[in-house]
């Protein structure tokens, strides 16, 4: 499998050991490094090239590393066709690709350890989407995509402002609150 990948320096070890592991596994790794080299490199100039090589069918995955993976997630999710997870653990990696077909894998190397950091990879390139009633769901996404709202994508027709039913609100009045706790008052 092709696998774009990259990392700002708060992630570049992590990714240097993780890129071993891969090409061993046979994965070809396509790696976009930040042009700087310390704290003033910025995530989204990887991030970008990574989710673009993805959306554009260059690469059959993308994977990004920063400290937290925040940034890395919501800069790659502003590209079209991406579906960025920002993962913690092996639930969320094979969530991620089963039920939302994730194509880019974010991690944060500051919170959890290599061995996690493998075990997570291992078990995202591995699953497979399941298609199913998560195809509509991730129909509804790209949906969003084009500016579109997903609602208008359901067979039933979109709710118009008088079908909304409002909220229902229950206040608790300071004696009813009193007797509900068995307090008499007096």
């Amino acid at each position: 499998m092709k696998i774009a990948m990259g990392a700002d320096h708060r992630g570049a070890d992590a990714l240097l050991r993780i890129e071993r592991r891969l090409l061993v596994q046979g994965h070809e790794a396509v790696i976009w490094r930040s042009t700087g080299a310390g704290p003033s490199d910025d995530y989204p100039d990887v991030a970008y090239p990574v989710a673009k090589a993805v959306a554009r069918g260059e690469a059959h995955r993308g994977l990004l590393v920063c400290g937290s993976g925040i940034g890395m997630c919501i800069a790659a999710n502003k590209v079209h066709g991406v579906r960025a997870a920002l993962v913690h653990d092996e639930v969320g990696a094979d969530m991620s690709r089963r039920h939302s077909d994730a194509n880019v894998l974010c991690l944060p190397a500051d919170l959890i350890g290599q061995r996690l950091i493998e075990r997570i990879i291992q078990i995202w390139l591995s699953t497979e989407f399941e298609g199913g009633r998560h195809s509509r769901r991730v129909h509804k996404i790209q949906a969003i995509e084009q500016g579109q709202d997903p609602r208008m994508l359901n067979d039933a027709m979109p709710p118009t402002p008088s079908s909304v039913s409002e909220p229902q609100v229950t206040v608790l009045v300071e004696a009813d609150h009193a007797s509900a706790r068995g307090v008499s008052r007096g």
